[in-house]
């Protein structure tokens, strides 16, 4: 029962039979070595659809990681609802220089015609760009992954995350305001990048979560109805990234609509497994510093095993790729994950 990638994928997300595991990266991708080989580097990459989809096509044509994942940073909803973005370098990715909202939600508004603001064009004619060079040819059915900010995110990059965690206990109403608008902004855009042409979209949403400074509470009774909504809304496949070690977490997030859920190697996969049962799948969790960074292809290849011999549903890197990193780890997670199937027979 041979699948084609986009087909095997889907089917992994929804818990229906697959020939094989998916072997993927739901995060960043761009590295220095494909940017070199391609011309497509950072920081043009963020704002030239061009330079984008060629960098992020890159990554599935010379690592054979089945999917095509782009854009490479957490900062186009941000800029677009007023932040400053400093665009980085080759090997660093954009971060928010301002925090707009830092006083309380005011002022705070959607923008009219929304997607038409800072780079979400660019984003969406990358999307057409890598939908028309994935239908037909060596790359036809090769699944594409949206990358974008999620609410809490975008919240924190409005507020400043210590803001953020104040709110939570002292100003209920202002957290309420805040990621209300915030998901409203994060449902408009995921649903534009499925009309563009998007597969699937990976919402990373961690920094606060991850953090562990966030009651439980709030996140059963304030972020939970918020994440629901997003995928009522929200019309294709969605996974959720969660860095830092969410274990505690799963349980609620998985109730929340999400196809499948990203952790990083600080969760155990065995308790992650137990915790979200058949709600969503497991992605997950090759270190992506440790390992894939600074680690050998033997050694990716071995921690590679250890995830999918411990039961997640998609192999790839627990957080983005380092822009260092080299291609031979890359090619060694799906190596790895062919041989697993080999020594299995």
């Amino acid at each position: 029962m041979e699948q084609n990638l986009k087909k095997r994928l889907i089917n992994a997300l929804q818990g229906n039979p697959i020939d094989m595991i998916p072997c993927l990266s739901v995060t960043q991708t761009g590295t220095v070595e494909l940017m070199d080989i391609t011309g497509s580097a950072w920081p043009a990459a963020h704002s030239d659809p061009e330079k984008m989809a060629s960098l992020a096509l890159a990554a599935h044509k010379f690592t054979g990681l089945e999917a095509v994942r782009y854009p490479y940073c957490l900062t186009v909803l941000a800029e677009i609802m007023g932040c400053n973005v400093r665009m980085g370098t080759k090997e660093i990715q954009p971060s928010v220089l301002t925090h707009p909202f830092s006083d309380g939600p005011e002022n705070l508004r959607i923008p009219e015609n929304l997607i038409e603001k800072g780079r979400i064009p660019v984003v969406l004619k990358a999307t057409e760009i890598l939908k028309a060079r994935t239908e037909n040819g060596a790359d036809s059915e090769v699944p594409l992954i949206a990358g974008m900010e999620g609410p809490l995110t975008v919240y924190s990059h409005l507020a400043e995350i210590k803001n953020c965690l104040i709110w939570t206990i002292k100003k209920p109403e202002y957290f309420d305001t805040f990621v209300e608008t915030c998901t409203e902004i994060c449902i408009e855009y995921a649903n534009t990048l499925f009309e563009h042409g998007a597969d699937v979209v990976c919402m990373p949403d961690g920094g606060i979560i991850g953090s562990r400074m966030m009651p439980s509470s709030v996140l059963e009774y304030s972020v939970k109805p918020f994440y629901k909504r997003f995928c009522k809304k929200v019309k294709g496949p969605k996974i959720l990234h969660i860095c830092g070690d969410i274990g505690d977490s799963l349980k609620t997030l998985s109730e929340c609509g999400f196809d499948a859920i990203s952790i990083e190697e600080k969760v155990s996969i065995k308790a992650a497994k137990e915790a979200i049962g058949n709600r969503a799948r497991l992605i997950g969790n090759v270190s992506p510093s440790r390992t894939l960074l600074f680690g050998t292809p033997d050694a990716v290849k071995a921690e590679a095993k250890q995830c999918l011999s411990a039961g997640v549903d998609i192999l790839a890197p627990g957080c983005g790729i380092a822009p260092r990193t080299p291609l031979a780890n890359l090619k060694a997670l799906v190596e790895a994950r062919n041989e697993w199937y080999e020594e299995k027979d």
